[in-house]
């Protein structure tokens, strides 16, 4: 399975970097307690922070936010998942453990300020995509109704739309009968390669402690738009 990011989209966007991990022989469970009690602490110290400094001046969610004007779509109609989850912990509407999987990807996109999707391998077919929608794009998502992605991003694999920075799909998400996982980490655009690499690392091993396994690494930039999993 090949996976890449669309050449008109880097060039217009040269800057944009994915991070890819995928996952074999992974076993997905109810997190263990050290899980559940980081993210609660997490939650409740983020809510603190955001007394003082509201959920658009985080440096992470500012930036996707501009990127989102950039690539052509309303900011605060379609709010990037990151923001999303943020906006939930400054009412004190804390996320309550779901599984391993879930709770983990949370936790990523909370700590980095980054859009994150975790995605079921054995659901997705063919090579992946990652484009910029257009007026057909969408497919019905986790939160219950059908989403449109035009001038979003989103992936794709041979049967369509899967996945996006904005919600993602019914159709491959994660549970505890998942064995084999792809994970998309939507990078700030400013980081540096190297940064990049470390976050994209330093997330991968956590996952793997939690749900053992193997995992391989790929960072998909302007020079490196693919890679082969």
């Amino acid at each position: 399975m090949d996976i890449s990011i669309n050449q008109s989209l880097l060039t217009q966007h040269p800057k944009l970097k994915i991070g890819i991990t995928h996952y074999t022989k992974i076993v997905v469970a109810e997190s263990p307690q050290m899980i559940k009690g980081r993210m609660q602490l997490y939650q409740e110290n983020l809510f603190l922070e955001m007394q003082d400094r509201p959920v658009t001046q985080r440096e992470g969610i500012a930036e996707w936010r501009q990127l989102w004007k950039e690539l052509g779509a309303d900011p605060n109609r379609y709010r990037h998942s990151a923001e999303s989850l943020m906006r939930r912990i400054s009412k004190q509407n804390y996320l309550t453990p779901l599984h391993s999987g879930v709770d983990l990807n949370n936790f990523f996109s909370l700590q980095y300020e980054i859009p994150v999707g975790l995605y079921d391998m054995a659901e997705l077919k063919g090579n992946i995509e990652i484009a910029l929608g257009n007026e057909d794009t969408g497919y019905e998502g986790l939160n219950g109704r059908f989403n449109a992605l035009k001038n979003i991003l989103y992936s794709c694999d041979a049967e369509g739309a899967f996945g996006s920075p904005f919600v993602d799909s019914k159709r491959t998400s994660v549970s505890e009968e998942t064995t084999e996982a792809l994970h998309i980490f939507y990078l700030r655009p400013s980081l540096s390669e190297e940064n990049a690499k470390e976050l994209l690392t330093s997330a991968s091993k956590m996952f793997n402690q939690v749900h053992g396994g193997d995992y391989k690494m790929a960072l998909l930039t302007n020079a490196a738009p693919s890679t082969t999993l």
